[in-house]
């Protein structure tokens, strides 16, 4: 503990104990510092906690007294037998225990050496000293002393009008800034969505394998979930038109882009078609582009939301892929109606974004800062994905399946030779961590696979860690 804070509880305990009357003048700090041996300075900081607790009071050209008015009049002891509780670790009523079930994500911050991870961007590469310059630059400015009070829960405007530009500019979006919400990340926005739109027992649509933690999401709100297959293709859209027929369906959530877990993207046929189903069915379209930035053999397709003119597609981003995971901004774009609800749902659980990072952000969008990010990264990535995939095939060969994906930064990789949770622990035991593959796992099927991330290890850590994996099988 801190000395001056030592000093402040011992006149505390003297007072309490009666050893020290109300009215009582003090010791001088200088007299007491030479008393204890101690620099003045550390007195005066015992004086001021004991004054800012009421304690004491001081008078000037006086000195300093024991308050006649206590914060305490009188102290309860403690019975030989009692001590100090702890604090509860349950609750004594029931609780709603919301997500308790829901596979934990991974966290990279482990005593690990190595980590595979699921497909996450290189920190070290992000531009975070120049974002942190934005950031200062906005604070000293006197200008933006007014953004210090509440703002839009829909989103910083700078950065909403930003975004809507380069959406529009990037990926064929015919918006506004009154069509973008900003949020924090991805999942904020699925959230809000799902909030939105979602009554207890309306049907909605997922893929299969597919994002658990939407699925989850889906289910506490009420949702019955209802899985379609996903192929090399991506979602299997007959599939869904055979639910339509038989089930009133609210919601289809689908990730054309690098689908979570199997990287596939959805192919144009069956992206026009879901558009149609979507007009003959009056369903909303969730459209989840987590990683839209990150192609390497060809130009992305356009999102659905690009073709989308009647209203029927959320479209969903997030920023954390493209500068950090702990940099939480997203985006949502909707019609107008429907942002204003969205907005009127987050009002209630997050009161407003981090305006200071967002109109940062902003910036960066604006001086071309994270248009040279990306293009850099793209080809970084693309490296690192055909390095990773010819250590795969070179040291692990039969003895697990995969295919490389146009884009994204993982492979989803499917493991012949044993159980992958055991080759997990055992790899863990050489200081590699990579996923047991439990979270991709559905009610009826065990996949044992996993995505594996190249994105965030440099060719010479790829090297190493394919190397320990190898070891293990």
């Amino acid at each position: 503990m801190p000395v001056y804070l030592q000093i402040a509880n011992a006149f505390i305990m003297s007072i309490r104990k009666g050893h020290l009357q109300a009215g009582q003048q003090l010791p001088g700090t200088r007299e007491l510092a030479q008393i204890l041996g101690l620099h003045r300075k550390t007195v005066v900081a015992a004086f001021n906690e004991l004054l800012a607790q009421g304690w004491i009071t001081m008078i000037p050209r006086k000195g300093s007294f024991v308050a006649t008015s206590l914060p305490e009049v009188k102290a309860l002891r403690l019975k030989k037998e009692e001590t100090t509780a702890a604090f509860p670790d349950k609750t004594i009523f029931p609780i709603r225990a919301i997500g308790v079930d829901v596979p934990a994500w991974t966290d990279n911050r482990t005593g690990s050496k190595l980590v595979i991870d699921e497909g996450l961007p290189d920190t070290r590469l992000a531009p975070v000293t120049l974002l942190l310059r934005e950031m200062r630059s906005l604070a000293s400015s006197g200008v933006f002393r007014k953004y210090y009070q509440y703002g839009s829960p829909r989103g910083a405007e700078d950065l909403c009008e930003t975004m809507a530009g380069f959406l529009h500019e990037t990926r064929g979006l015919p918006i506004t800034s009154d069509h973008v919400m900003i949020t924090q990340g991805a999942q904020m926005g699925i959230f809000l969505a799902g909030s939105v739109l979602i009554q207890p027992g309306d049907h909605v649509i997922v893929g299969e394998p597919g994002y658990f933690a939407t699925t989850h999401s889906f289910r506490q709100m009420g949702a019955v979930i209802n899985r379609v297959p996903v192929d090399e293709q991506g979602m299997n859209v007959d599939a869904v038109e055979a639910l339509c027929r038989r089930k009133k369906i609210r919601v289809v959530y689908v990730i054309p882009h690098h689908h979570y877990p199997t990287t596939v993207t959805l192919v144009p046929e069956r992206r026009i078609r879901l558009l149609q189903l979507a007009a003959k069915y009056r369903f909303a379209i969730i459209e989840d582009d987590y990683d839209y930035d990150f192609h390497y053999n060809s130009n992305p397709i356009l999102p659905l939301a690009s073709l989308d003119h009647q209203g029927h597609v959320i479209y969903i981003g997030t920023l954390t892929k493209t500068l950090a995971p702990a940099i939480r901004v997203g985006f949502l774009v909707a019609p107008k109606n429907f942002i204003e609800a969205a907005t009127g749902v987050r009002r209630f659980v997050d009161r407003q974004g981090d305006t200071v990072l967002e109109m940062a952000i902003a910036r960066l969008y604006r001086n071309g800062t994270i248009a040279r990010h990306i293009r850099k990264s793209v080809k970084v990535y693309q490296e690192r994905r055909d390095h990773f995939a010819s250590l795969l095939e070179q040291k692990l060969g039969d003895r697990i399946s995969f295919r490389i994906p146009d884009g994204g930064m993982s492979i989803w990789t499917k493991f012949h030779a044993g159980l992958l949770s055991s080759i997990a622990a055992r790899a863990a035991q050489k200081g590699l961590k990579i996923s047991d593959g439990s979270i991709y796992n559905t009610p009826t099927r065990q996949y044992n696979s996993c995505r594996l991330g190249f994105a965030s290890l440099d060719l010479k850590e790829q090297e190493k860690a394919i190397g320990l994996l190898a070891s293990v099988l």
